[in-house]
């Protein structure tokens, strides 16, 4: 790649280079973070945990011996599927980044610490659901206990819930249905931490004259600085 100027006036081919080569990084690096071991389990901020609604098979289980761990393994694995899924984030990204127009381009530059990631989840998030699904659906079939997996679990307590909250005994006590699909939900939570590493690392590069690693970044979120 020729050296840029960092004083000499922005053009629109460089605005695009520029927050292409932006994307393409901030994607490489959340993909590498997430496919990591406990890339997922080992991050608070985007571990996947079971839906509010799985408590009572959560705190049932704990009651027997064994059980607390029964639930965590439930958690690792769904974790490990989306760790495993993560490594096919990047490709997906790039291949939307290339697809890049100038308008695009200087949306995103002249948006929120955000917009960068916010084109991604507008032209990547289907892409990515069909790509995790399939592995979090792998991990919520597998037998927890007796047969049993974290989606018979599931759809046992929610089947029965519903039996009481659409009965007039529920209507009157002002209860709803859960109509949760339990695959939906996880895949969903794995991408919302797919997501908020890629904020991360654009606010990274927006804000951090360090993180800008090659003469075009250099110019054109300098840009910005003034």
């Amino acid at each position: 790649m020729q050296s840029v100027p960092i004083d000499a006036p922005l053009s629109e081919a460089e605005v695009v280079e520029g927050l292409k080569e932006a994307l393409i990084t901030g994607s490489k690096s959340a993909s590498s973070m997430l496919s990591a071991l406990d890339g997922y389990y080992g991050d608070a901020m985007v571990k996947i945990l079971l839906p509010e609604e799985a408590s009572v098979i959560i705190d049932n289980l704990s009651k027997i011996p064994g059980g607390e761990k029964l639930v965590e393994d439930v958690i690792l694995s769904i974790n490990r599927a989306a760790e495993d899924a993560a490594k096919e984030v990047a490709p997906i990204f790039i291949n939307s980044i290339k697809q890049m127009t100038i308008n695009d381009a200087f949306g995103i530059l002249r948006g929120a610490d955000n917009a960068a990631t916010l084109y991604l989840i507008n032209t990547t998030r289907n892409d990515l659901f069909n790509v995790f699904k399939p592995k979090i659906r792998q991990s919520t079939e597998k037998d927890i206990m007796g047969g049993i997996s974290a989606k018979d679990s599931w759809e046992a307590l929610t089947g029965k819930w519903n039996i009481f909250a659409n009965s007039l005994a529920g209507r009157l006590a002002g209860v709803s249905p859960v109509n949760i699909d339990i695959d939906d939900y996880l895949t969903n939570k794995a991408l919302d931490g797919v997501f908020l590493k890629v904020q991360d690392e654009e606010k990274n590069i927006r804000l951090n004259v360090s993180a800008r690693i090659t003469p075009i970044l250099k110019k054109v979120f300098g840009s910005l600085d003034t």
